[in-house]
């Protein structure tokens, strides 16, 4: 009797200890399942049809008259191709070697090619799926600019939250100041979502490419910070000097 309750005494305390160092990790990882789970869901539903409908009313939704006649005032076409710029490649190329750059200037190379393995691993995730689908474009009278790969996922959707939402995990795990660890994070979900709003606004992407591409993305930088968080604790990726 007395081991029992040394044993029922023992047990949360050592369950708690376990929280405190492997919940949020836990948590990520499942995160990185449910996002999984949930682009499955999208595409298993774009290769049977069942997205179609709702995708062109969307669309439509977004014409004031036919494919070519945006909604919104004459500068809106505009903006939107400035703002979906920001999930382009050479914006992208752009931003991550800033943070590379300021990674070396701190000597932090162990960050440094962990944030290199993530965006050249996400790039490269994007373009198998992208072959692997092969799903058309929407009809080109919709393009409000000019596109050249297939549709699903959004590319530039996908991209910039692997990108935007790595860099700002890894960023916030180099930091300690709270308040500069939430602007980082919400400042990468506000970029992905305007940069995947933008892609059907101007016509170049159906909404379950942008949702498939969020969800792909979400997952693959969740990976990445859980993976940075697991080696800054061991020690491998260095914490703020």
């Amino acid at each position: 009797m007395l081991m029992i309750r040394g044993i029922a005494r023992a047990v949360p305390g050592a369950w708690s200890g376990l929280r405190r160092a492997d919940a949020v990790l836990l948590a990520s990882l499942l995160a990185v399942v449910l996002c999984v789970w949930a682009f499955v869901e999208v595409a298993d539903r774009v290769a049977a049809g069942h997205t179609q409908v709702l995708d062109d009313q969307i669309m439509q939704h977004m014409r004031a008259g036919g494919p070519s006649e945006p909604r919104g005032p004459s500068w809106l076409p505009g903006a939107m191709r400035d703002l979906t710029a920001l999930g382009s490649a050479p914006v992208l190329v752009l931003v991550v070697l800033a943070v590379a750059g300021s990674l070396v200037v701190r000597r932090q190379y162990h960050a440094l090619g962990l944030l290199l393995v993530a965006t050249i691993g996400g790039i490269l995730l994007n373009d198998l799926l992208k072959s692997s689908f092969a799903r058309p474009r929407p009809a080109a009278a919709f393009h409000l600019t000019e596109v050249r790969s297939m549709s699903f996922p959004s590319g530039h959707a996908m991209e910039s939250a692997i990108i935007y939402l790595t860099l700002a995990a890894l960023l916030a795990r180099l930091v300690r100041t709270r308040v500069l660890q939430l602007y980082f994070i919400g400042l990468a979900f506000f970029l992905t979502f305007v940069v995947g709003l933008s892609r059907v606004y101007l016509g170049v992407h159906y909404p379950s490419d942008v949702l498939a591409g969020w969800t792909a993305g979400l997952a693959w930088s969740l990976l990445c910070w859980a993976a940075a968080r697991y080696l800054q604790q061991r020690g491998t990726v260095e914490a703020e000097k």
